[in-house]
């Protein structure tokens, strides 16, 4: 079976990640993740998390560096999670297929039941100090 090529924004904002809820309908049902989607033929990870964030949260974001992978075997087939920092630019985050976003501390994502793809990303992250570290948000956004 092909693995799917699937990206995750790690959205900041004042020292917290946004991560969001499944919907009901969703296979995934109630599961947190962060958020973003599958790559189309042709589209680069980062013009994937452009566009699926606008999508799914009407928001546009600048995409930085990337973070982490992470692969896993769903029963509808494997996926090869592709992790970026991103940092919220402009717009009113309205969530259009999400039951309920969070912004949340990394070391607090142990507390919520995260799709498993996105487990190893949030592990990672909670181990960081701070975003800062791997991504300095002032120089990079002023550039």
């Amino acid at each position: 079976m092909e693995t799917t090529e699937v990206t995750a924004a790690l959205i900041w904002e004042k020292g917290r990640v946004l991560i969001a809820k499944r919907a009901a309908q969703d296979r995934l049902i109630n599961k947190w993740e962060f958020p973003g989607g599958k790559t189309e033929y042709g589209e680069s990870p980062e013009e994937c998390l452009k566009r699926e964030i606008l999508e799914e949260l009407g928001i546009v974001i600048e995409v930085g560096e990337f973070f982490a992978e992470s692969i896993y075997a769903y029963p509808e087939g494997p996926i090869r999670l592709l992790s970026y920092f991103a940092f919220w630019k402009s717009g009113e985050v309205n969530p259009e297929v999400h039951e309920e976003i969070k912004w949340v501390e990394p070391n607090e994502l142990q507390e919520y039941d995260l799709a498993p793809a996105d487990i190893p990303i949030a592990e990672k992250l909670a181990s960081v100090e701070t975003v800062e570290t791997v991504f300095p948000i002032k120089q990079r956004i002023t550039e």
